[in-house]
């Protein structure tokens, strides 16, 4: 009878031992996962407040591009026509 409640005593024990150790467990993922939330907030917040300057770079590289090459159509259409 005496090793029946020991038994039983030390079965309770090691079964607290193991929600404690889950417990642990779930704080410590729980931590991490936070900290992936509040870093991917972060870097949308960061992509969508920082301008692309590439785009604008590309922006105004064709623009100008697009004017010289039809000014150069134009000039010599009109020589074309001045010669005519």
């Amino acid at each position: 009878m005496e090793n029946n409640k020991i038994e039983e005593i030390v079965a309770a024990v090691s079964a607290v031992e193991e929600k404690k150790s889950h417990k642990k467990l779930y704080k410590i993922l729980a931590v991490i996962g936070g900290l992936v939330v509040v870093s991917a907030i972060a870097y949308l917040v960061y992509r969508l407040l920082t301008p692309d300057y590439m785009e604008d770079f590309d922006d105004d590289f064709e623009d100008e591009f697009d004017d010289e090459f039809f000014d150069d159509d134009d000039t010599e259409d009109e020589k074309a026509e001045a010669e005519a």
